[in-house]
């Protein structure tokens, strides 16, 4: 019985010095090219990333999460979004311009992906989907903060921006990470296929076709009819204006004829 006490310590301390050895060490490539490429997404993690996400990317308690298992997915939507690095702690990831460069993305993507096992970088193919699968599946999933439309919204704890300029990776990577607020969706859930048809959707929502007249900005169902009912009501109330100057005029007209 001790010596299966003593052999569990022994274990258990062995696990310990693993781990500890496994999160203390930085990734490591092969190849001086990899190599290069990996120090110098190490130095970039350092300047942008390690005062909020910790030296080793372990995170921050109330700042900012682990990204030991964020992988390439996360850090490259994130960085080719703009959404990172935030300007100040606290604030919602909003996407905008890029800050770094591509070379610098790929270099960061490169390290934070071999801080730990996540994600990686999907390969989306919108031309092997369906439009109407795609239409169906992001009406389900996606559309109650993006709208229908993909023009974006309020959503429940933030903002769900418009997916304009969301290209096919993008879109995969946002549906294997969850951003922010957005919940993750694993291949069990949306298939590989099944992101090829949300993102073929995504694309006609990005050029629709305006067969009905004008778009007026393709905004959605709600907003166009109201913006319709309001331009109905302006012109009522300018025939109503134009009959009623023209009735004001005969009757002015018939009193000057009248013989006093």
């Amino acid at each position: 019985m001790l010596r299966a006490r003593r052999a569990t310590v022994a274990a258990a301390l062995l696990l310990g010095v693993f781990a500890v050895t496994s999160w203390a060490n930085p990734p490591t490539a092969k190849g001086p090219a990899a190599a290069r490429q990996l120090e110098a997404g190490r130095e970039l993690f350092e300047e942008h990333c390690s005062s909020c996400h910790g030296l080793h990317g372990e995170g921050t308690k109330g700042q900012a999460p682990s990204l030991r298992a964020a992988g390439e997915g996360a850090a490259d939507f994130y960085l080719r979004t703009g959404r990172m690095p935030l300007g100040q702690v606290g604030d919602e990831p909003l996407p905008g311009e890029p800050r770094l460069d591509n070379a610098e993305i790929e270099a960061l993507v490169r390290y934070v992906g071999g801080l730990g096992k996540g994600p990686p970088i999907p390969k989306v193919d919108p031309a092997k989907g369906s439009v109407g699968e795609g239409m169906e599946l992001f009406t389900e999933s996606c559309a109650g903060c993006h709208a229908i439309s993909g023009k974006g919204g309020v959503a429940i704890g933030g903002y769900a921006p418009p997916l304009d300029e969301a290209t096919p990776t993008e879109v995969g990577e946002a549906i294997r990470t969850g951003p922010y607020i957005m919940p993750r969706f694993s291949a069990s859930l949306i298939s590989p296929a099944q992101v090829d048809s949300i993102a073929r959707y995504v694309q006609l929502t990005q050029e629709p076709e305006d067969a009905g007249g004008f778009g007026i900005g393709n905004i959605g169902p709600v907003p166009e009819g109201l913006v319709a009912w309001l331009a109905a009501l302006v012109a009522i109330l300018l025939v109503a204006r134009l009959i009623g100057e023209r009735l004001g005029g005969s009757r002015a007209d018939d009193e000057a004829e009248e013989p006093r």
